[in-house]
């Protein structure tokens, strides 16, 4: 009968700062910002996901939007839980009768045991079974296809929303790694600050995250340039909106300090690695995964710097949650790579 379909749902989600994405039965069921809606007189949440992120900076004193997750972690415990649930329930897996819910979820590599607790218990609170975590780097090279049982030596750079992690990996662990938290959340504000310093304007996130999708560049200089972007905002010495046109060179620039920093972290993972990975790194070169991936020339920038070859995944942005998915199809293949807490 069907009342007694007992049977276990699962699900693979890559909880981001800026972006949660769900995959259930290897479809990318869900793929949402990571922002929540919440009525300030109830404490209940209005929408989730695109629909909260319309509201974002739109609100009025009944209604606030919270991004619950700070530096890849979760900042706001209460607000996690209506994300974690509203993103849960666009998957239908509340709906089914006597459905067990097991969960994978990838982390930061830097993240601390509290912060690890806050993930399990926003988890169990969504009546997950079973819980297991994946740090991110490790999460990357399986979706990217990386045999990360081999005894060689693999650098993975996923630059998220919160934070930037590097990793070298090699059978089947992370053997050195760099978690710091500058990344597109901090590019974003370096766009914001340029604009207000720059051309005394005052523009907001959703605008600043704009700018950087449509002419953000590491380099000052590109063989195919994007065109110039028209960009509204408020003028700070008459109060008036307006509107000012910005180049990719003039991104660059803003960009500059914080990419230079990602720089830098990549810099000091490789002299960390031992030299027989080091030597198989030569080889095979580093990895890009992440949103951060997508900044025009970044790729080309990393790879004067480091004289190495740089290979940016296919569809970055999604290169997390694969591998997540990857590991929750073999659980019992990948248990080494994942910790584990069954209720």
């Amino acid at each position: 009968m069907k009342f007694f379909n007992f049977f276990t749902q699962e699900i693979a989600i890559d909880l981001g700062t800026a972006n949660t994405l769900i995959i259930q039965d290897d479809q990318v069921v869900v793929d949402e910002p990571s922002i929540v809606a919440i009525d300030r007189r109830t404490g209940e949440s209005i929408a989730v996901g695109k629909k909260a992120m319309m509201m974002h900076e739109k609100t009025h004193g009944e209604i606030k939007t919270v991004r619950p997750l700070k530096d890849g972690v979760i900042a706001d415990f209460q607000a996690a839980e209506s994300m974690i649930e509203g993103f849960i329930n666009m998957t239908g897996t509340r709906k089914r009768f006597f459905s067990n819910l097991r969960m994978v979820i990838c982390i930061p590599s830097g993240i601390t045991e509290v912060e690890k607790r806050a993930v399990f218990d926003s988890a169990e609170h969504v009546d997950a079974k079973e819980t297991y975590l994946i740090h991110e780097p490790m999460a990357a090279a399986l979706g990217i296809g990386l045999n990360v049982e081999e005894p060689v030596g693999n650098m993975i750079i996923d630059i998220g929303g919160g934070t930037t992690e590097i990793a070298v990996i090699a059978l089947s662990g992370i053997v050195c790694d760099q978690s710091i938290r500058i990344a597109g959340d901090e590019f974003t504000n370096d766009i914001m600050n340029y604009m207000k310093r720059q051309h005394n304007i005052l523009i907001g996130e959703r605008t600043a995250e704009r700018i950087k999708i449509n002419v953000g560049s590491a380099l000052h200089e590109l063989e195919h340039p994007p065109e110039d972007f028209p960009v509204n905002g408020r003028d700070l010495m008459t109060g008036i909106p307006k509107q000012i046109t910005v180049s990719y060179s003039e991104i660059s620039h803003a960009l500059d300090k914080s990419i230079s920093k990602v720089e830098d972290a990549i810099l000091k993972a490789l002299e960390n690695t031992p030299p027989e990975l080091a030597a198989d790194i030569y080889q095979t070169g580093l990895y890009l995964t992440g949103g951060g991936a997508l900044l025009r020339g970044l790729d080309k920038r990393i790879a004067q710097k480091t004289k190495l070859q740089v290979h940016v995944a296919d569809d970055p942005l999604r290169a997390v949650v694969r591998g997540t998915g990857k590991a929750l199809k073999n659980i019992d293949k990948y248990t080494f790579l994942i910790d584990r807490k069954s209720t």
